[in-house]
């Protein structure tokens, strides 16, 4: 005859069970590559491209610096990191001045920064940006 396991000893078998699990669902929603995509955000300023490049009413995306640049009507230039402010993935997608995050969805206004569709919460950092020598430039000193 065997004997069976009490009914404390498979409560603990389940709980340790799920620590793996758990573990897996953390992993799912950090950075890609495992590092924190934060830091690939701007530390100083950074010369984007023509001023040209970045129409009025519209925006661009400039994936390799985690940045993307907004004109206004009136011309005014506006910059947000495109670290996404739920889970820090990179934005990699912008349909006409919308954001798009390959992670979860959230999207964003370009314009704006501000979220449009969860499950992000947060707006997107701002960073200063200029237009010099016709050219643009974004970061903290610029």
């Amino acid at each position: 005859m065997t004997a069976r396991p009490s009914a404390s000893r498979r409560t603990v078998l389940r709980g340790t069970a799920a620590v793996p699990v758990a573990g897996l669902g953390l992993a799912a929603c950090s950075a890609p590559g495992g590092g924190a995509a934060a830091d690939a955000t701007p530390t100083a300023p950074v010369d984007l491209g023509a001023e040209g490049d970045v129409a009025k009413g519209g925006a661009k995306l400039y994936r390799e610096h985690n940045v993307v640049v907004s004109r206004s009507g009136d011309g005014t230039l506006k910059a947000y990191s495109t670290i996404c402010t739920h889970a820090g993935c990179p934005i990699n997608k912008l349909q006409g001045t919308t954001l798009v995050c390959p992670c979860h969805g959230s999207e964003f206004d370009a314009v704006t920064g501000k979220v449009v569709r969860s499950p992000a919460t947060e707006p997107l950092n701002e960073l200063p940006v200029k237009a010099a020598n016709g050219r643009i430039v974004a970061g903290p000193g610029a």
